[in-house]
């Protein structure tokens, strides 16, 4: 009777273990399986990238500066308007803070920079900046706020990049300035090197 019992123990801990052992190999599975899914659909979104259409002319459009009005509202004043190679841009003062908005060849909203602190930062981003970078000496912070309804990609520090939400921040050390990429969540890429 005993040796049942100790038999019927052993395979009810046989087949828990099996089952745990199968469900972990099934999560595990998941996640690979996600993380494939998220590369191919980065590598997609990458290979689908357009090149940044040139603006002709060297005036800002009167389209730009009326989209302007709608995006922001009329009130705005102070409002100073370039020409870039590939954007209408606006600077002005929004919430009491120095913004420019970027508009594209269809004189559509890409998004928008303000200046922040590094102390803006996702808190997991500064760790890493301070441990990785710890030589290097904080400059500007630079947060690109998105228009989520235009697909263009932004252009900044004469690099293309995917049209997210994103923090740059510029690091030097002696001679050498880099700029790196911070995501929303606090993950920090590097981005380029300063010309």
């Amino acid at each position: 009777m005993k040796k049942l019992m100790i038999s019927s123990l052993a395979l009810l801990l046989a087949t828990a273990s099996m089952q745990a052992q199968n469900e972990y190999a099934t999560v595990k599975k998941d996640i690979q399986q996600s993380n494939k899914e998220v590369a191919a659909a980065r590598k997609e979104k990458k290979e689908e990238r357009k090149e940044l259409r040139k603006l002709e002319g060297k005036e800002v459009t009167y389209q730009s500066k009326q989209q302007f009005g709608a995006d922001f509202g009329n009130n705005i004043t102070d409002v100073t308007w370039k020409r870039t190679k590939y954007f209408d841009e606006a600077t002005f003062m929004l919430d009491g803070k120095k913004t420019t908005a970027y508009y594209d060849i269809k004189n559509e909203l890409v998004g928008t920079t303000q200046a922040k602190t590094f102390a803006d930062l996702p808190a997991s981003a500064q760790k890493y900046i301070n441990n990785k970078y710890k030589d290097y000496k904080v400059g500007e912070v630079l947060m690109f706020d998105d228009n989520e309804n235009n697909d263009t990609d932004m252009l900044m520090y004469g690099r293309q990049f995917a049209d997210e939400d994103n923090y740059f921040v510029e690091l030097q050390q002696g001679s050498k300035d880099i700029i790196v990429q911070v995501d929303m969540a606090g993950q920090v890429f590097f981005f380029t090197t300063m010309q």
